[in-house]
């Protein structure tokens, strides 16, 4: 099936590398106007610059998901350039957590809910708002595997990717009858930055975890990244509310 999203318009957040950078590039080249996001300017820019180099229109806008005024000044900067919002995809967010349950800090609590929860939050409330004002659009929200299931020494992120998952559960049934879909993405162990952090911390991890799948393999950010545009597109019309795995068979086990 090609998929396409010519004259489209979709933004990217947490679109400086990994799942974000090739999601952004998948809608490129499949015709769509991508506008990236990250708090990491340089690496926001890089992104940008190869959406660029496929040959589609592309804008870099540097903004912190958990700041309510540079998230509505995001989406007011898209429609500014632009004209319109079609699809976002809202995949910024952090794990910063390999420890049990009592050992975490508050702190580290905090950061976490508020890139992965708020952040979600803020991001889907101002896009909502422009999407009600232009008569539909579809919603993509980056969960995790960990939202559907425990994770042992990262029970913050589970915790936060579980409210993922509720968030764009409860927007799809507020939203569907005005036109918008609202979807997630459940990856499991992906071939990004999280990872390379956890196989320093522990060499023993890349292999622990391909072998967790029954593919027998480590996913890859395209594999992630055609997922969401297809929950993006009108070859998904129907679907909505689906936390939708992309794991290897991890949470059939």
């Amino acid at each position: 099936m090609d998929i396409r999203f010519d004259n489209k318009v979709v933004l990217v957040t947490g679109g400086g590398g990994g799942i974000g950078r090739a999601s952004a590039l998948a809608f490129a080249r499949a015709g769509a106007k991508v506008a990236v996001t990250d708090r990491d300017v340089a690496a926001g820019e890089e992104t940008t610059a190869q959406v660029k180099a496929l040959g589609a229109e592309a804008l870099f806008i540097a903004a912190d998901v958990m700041q309510a005024a540079q998230v509505q000044a995001m989406v007011t900067q898209v429609v500014a350039h632009f004209g319109r919002l079609d699809c976002a995809f809202n995949n910024a967010g952090i794990e910063e957590e390999h420890m049990r349950l009592a050992d975490c800090e508050e702190a580290t609590f905090d950061r976490i809910m508020g890139v992965n929860v708020k952040g979600v939050w803020l991001c889907m409330k101002y896009q909502i708002a422009q999407m009600l004002a232009q008569g539909g659009g579809a919603i993509v929200n980056t969960a995790s595997v960990a939202g559907l299931v425990g994770a042992p020494k990262m029970s913050t992120y589970s915790a936060s990717k579980h409210a993922v998952i509720g968030l764009t559960k409860s927007a799809a049934v507020e939203y569907g009858r005005k036109g918008i879909r609202v979807n997630a993405v459940c990856p499991g162990v992906i071939r990004t930055v999280m990872l390379e952090r956890a196989v320093q911390a522990d060499p023993k991890v890349a292999a622990t975890v391909a072998g967790a799948h029954p593919i027998g393999r480590i996913g890859e950010p395209d594999e992630v990244a055609a997922a969401v545009l297809w929950l993006s597109s009108d070859a998904s019309s129907f679907v909505t509310g689906l936390a939708h795995t992309v794991d290897g068979g991890l949470t059939s086990v």
